[in-house]
């Protein structure tokens, strides 16, 4: 079976806040940041491949705008430590024979932040698909569908695991399975019932 991963909040945790605790200490001051600035919007053009410099100039607040145009110097800050459990069930996958794969919605310019602060990511995926290189994100099929043509494998042959249930929404319209993600162990247990672990 092929095993495809999210990256973010399921195998390597994203806390936002981190990447802007220093301006922003208090949980009040930085929801209002991520209103006004309408952050998830940016950080998604982000991971279809627009640099953060570019998003910048969309924001009005030149203080705002400034911690916008930083954010790939902050990012590691986010990115510290790995989702509890779900390495050991990615490397239990791998040692029962399935092949491991990757497709992440991440923008390429803070992807090598990734890579260094987590430097598995670079030897673990047999194929991974980073949305900012690609042009695609997440739940659109047509990632799932570029996937599967670079894999070289079908899409029922699949199995496509996110903490989003969007995502795993556009991995079953692709003609893949799919799992949502809530914890290393629901997933044991699911993967267990399907007989995969």
């Amino acid at each position: 079976m092929n095993i495809i991963f999210d990256i973010g909040n399921v195998l390597i945790a994203w806390d936002l806040h981190r990447a802007f605790d220093d301006a922003y200490p208090e949980a009040a001051e930085f929801d209002a940041f991520l209103q006004r600035t309408g952050f998830y919007a940016l950080n998604l053009r982000a991971d279809q491949g627009t640099a953060f410099a570019d998003l910048a100039r969309a924001v009005s607040e030149p203080t705002d705008a400034a911690l916008i145009r930083s954010y790939p110097a902050r990012f590691a800050r986010s990115i510290a430590a790995p989702v509890p459990g779900s390495w050991q069930i990615l490397r239990d996958l791998k040692a029962r024979g399935h092949r491991i794969h990757a497709i992440t919605n991440w923008s390429q310019e803070t992807w090598p932040e990734a890579l260094r602060l987590h430097p598995d990511l670079a030897s673990t995926f047999e194929c991974l698909v980073i949305s900012g290189r690609e042009g695609l994100l997440k739940p659109d099929p047509a990632i799932f569908r570029l996937f599967c043509a670079r894999a070289d494998v079908a899409p029922q042959d699949c199995l496509f695991i996110d903490d989003l249930p969007a995502n795993t929404a556009g991995a079953k319209a692709a003609g893949m399975d799919a799992l949502p993600f809530t914890g290393a162990a629901d997933l044991r247990r699911e993967l267990t019932l399907r007989g995969l672990l």
